[in-house]
């Protein structure tokens, strides 16, 4: 099950009660018992939103020491937002399961994400208008700020797992929200059925998730070896004399690798980034200056085709409008001198 994280010294499975993540504990401890080589830990998230949460955690518990598995609750606290509760509900959850491996030295996290849920993230993106790294699904392993994120049933069907879960009679709970047509997945949930005769389904959306991940890897690699090229000595300047033929999209994720090292995070929109690549590539071919602002960084290029990336300076409280031409993260072209 966890074949390639030999290296690790311990996880944590997140196990919410529902049939998903119960078949993931379930899987992990006939692993344990096969001989597998690190410690499992089982946590279950309360965040306090509904009346049955707290007992439910308990009974998790109650199922997890019954496989010989330690357990532990972690409790949401602090008043809840009115508005965008699913998203931060998810932020809460991963910052206690993080914050809990890190507690007990474990080396990553478990989730129960299987092959409906990466089918959900397709379409989602995909209506969203995602780029590839969208298209790419989740990825089995993951490594965020705050750790290690691990995957290992997303090749799984929902249904193997609620199987899984009733040939070992082990009983799991419903969360209501899964099918409340107020949040995007219980609606795409409700289309399944309809969209899988149409052809969309998990297994074709799974291959989708592969190439696109592979040719999101092309584009990394593409953009990478133009940044190494381009580099110059000085601090966030780079020479695009021969980068006016690279492909738009190799020059898109290029700028969002320079924008990054100058500003410490990317630009937040990829629609954003597309129009300063497409204005920037215009401006090279011209051998025209061109001036702008992107993802918290003023870019100059002059017409010797030299790239200059500014970190723009904080907006102080009660600065004129006038002297503040771009929100933050926003692409605005500026006049050239």
């Amino acid at each position: 099950m966890f074949a390639g994280f030999e290296a690790l010294s311990g996880l944590v499975l997140a196990v919410s009660g529902g049939p998903d993540s119960l078949a993931l504990m379930h899987l992990a401890a006939r692993w344990r018992d096969a001989g597998g080589s690190f410690p499992l830990h089982v946590a279950t998230v309360d965040h306090g939103l509904r009346p049955d949460a707290g007992a439910e955690a308990a009974q998790v518990g109650r199922w997890a020491s019954a496989l010989g598995l330690p357990h532990e609750t972690l409790v949401w606290r602090g008043d809840k937002p009115a508005s965008g509760l699913q998203e931060r509900a998810r932020e809460a959850r991963y910052a206690l399961l993080f914050a809990h491996a890190r507690a007990i030295g474990a080396k990553a996290v478990v989730t129960a994400h299987h092959a409906d849920d990466q089918w959900e993230t397709i379409l989602i993106r995909l209506a969203r208008g995602s780029g590839l790294a969208g298209l790419a699904g989740m990825a089995r392993e993951q490594v965020f700020p705050q750790g290690r994120l691990l995957r290992p049933l997303l090749d799984a069907p929902k249904q193997a797992l609620i199987d899984l879960c009733r040939a070992r009679g082990q009983d799991f709970f419903t969360d209501p929200a899964n099918a409340n047509p107020a949040f995007d997945r219980a609606r795409w949930r409700a289309a399944a059925p309809a969209l899988h005769a149409l052809g969309l389904t998990p297994e074709r959306l799974g291959k989708l998730a592969e190439r696109s991940r592979k040719a999101d890897q092309a584009l990394d690699h593409a953009a990478e070896e133009l940044f190494r090229r381009t580099k110059m000595p000085e601090s966030d300047v780079y020479d695009l004399q021969q980068a006016e033929d690279a492909p738009l999209a190799a020059l898109e994720r290029f700028l969002a690798l320079a924008i990054e090292q100058a500003a410490g995070g990317p630009p937040s929109r990829l629609e954003r980034l597309e129009l300063f690549a497409l204005k920037l590539q215009a401006a090279l071919r011209k051998g025209s200056a061109f001036r702008a602002t992107l993802g918290g960084c003023a870019a100059k290029v002059d017409e010797r085709k030299i790239l200059t990336l500014l970190r723009e300076a904080p907006r102080r409280r009660g600065t004129a409008a006038a002297e503040t031409p771009s929100r933050p993260g926003a692409f605005v072209e500026l006049p050239t001198e």
